[in-house]
């Protein structure tokens, strides 16, 4: 297994816990890794008032150079990192224009079988990264929060309603779920009562593979429903969630389903979210 290591480096990059985490991801998924730094290059401005009176062509190269260099430096870091844990992870870097950095990190996705992105709560450049991978990529997205560490993956959450996008993201995970020792299958059933048949169902399938499973019926009870599936994941001691993302893109505005919104306004774990 291949996975990509999208590090969009302007306005707001990643922190440096994403190395530790996606080197930690990769280790439990027997990963390669490949990193691409997608550096900003940032298009001249002609006006002339911005020569003499703000000196922005001066402004441009300091901030693309330090999208360079913060690129370099995380790029740094997970090969340092990689070489630690006896991982292979091979370094990229590109610029291009800030208005394609997060579909460039999607286009690259795609040759990839799995996507790694840290996720740093209130980094707005992380959210849209994330938000273009996922339902641009046509391949599975792990987000990895800044302040989680990632646990082993012996035991793996699935949240499972029978939709086709749940199905989609259990497909993609089936590898993940074969080697896991216990898997939960998660359905909220508040206002869907058939989730739990589709539930017990999906967890049968998965027990005639030689999978240890068990299908879970939450009642959300007005909490959020993406707070509902993380908590009950954690407190079960599931090291990831697996769950379909819900929404799709209209003029460049994503508009997302609620549990899908729920987990990219707090992500309190690693999940994998696939379209």
């Amino acid at each position: 297994m291949e996975a990509f290591v999208p590090l969009v480096t302007y306005l707001d990059p990643n922190s440096d816990a994403v190395a530790a985490n996606v080197v930690a991801m990769a280790g439990h998924l027997g990963a390669t890794l490949h990193a691409l730094a997608i550096n900003a290059d940032i298009p001249p401005v002609s006006n002339a008032l911005s020569h003499f009176l703000l000196d922005v062509p001066e402004m441009i190269r300091e901030a693309e150079k330090l999208s360079r260099e913060r690129g370099d430096h995380l790029l740094t870091l997970i090969v340092e990192r990689a070489q630690a844990a006896g991982l292979t992870a091979s370094t990229n870097a590109i610029a291009v224009k800030p208005a394609l950095l997060a579909e460039t990190a999607a286009v690259h996705s795609r040759y990839h079988d799995i996507s790694l992105l840290g996720w740093e709560a209130g980094n707005p450049t992380s959210r849209l990264t994330a938000e273009t991978v996922i339902f641009g990529a046509g391949r599975p997205t792990v987000l990895l929060p800044e302040l989680s560490p990632v646990g082993a993956l012996e035991h793996v959450a699935v949240a499972w309603d029978g939709s086709r996008v749940a199905a989609r993201a259990a497909a993609d995970a089936a590898p993940l779920l074969a080697r896991a020792t216990r898997v939960s299958v998660l359905s909220v059933v508040d206002d869907k009562p058939s989730s739990r048949d589709a539930a017990e169902r999906f967890a049968g399938g998965l027990v005639r593979r030689g999978v240890e499973a068990a299908a879970i019926p939450l009642r959300a009870q007005g909490a959020p429903i993406a707070e509902t599936l993380q908590q009950t994941a954690l407190e079960r001691g599931a090291g990831l969630l697996v769950m379909g993302g819900y929404g799709h893109s209209r003029l460049r505005d994503f508009v997302l389903g609620g549990a899908t919104k729920g987990v990219l306004d707090d992500l309190l774990m690693p999940v994998l979210l696939s379209h």
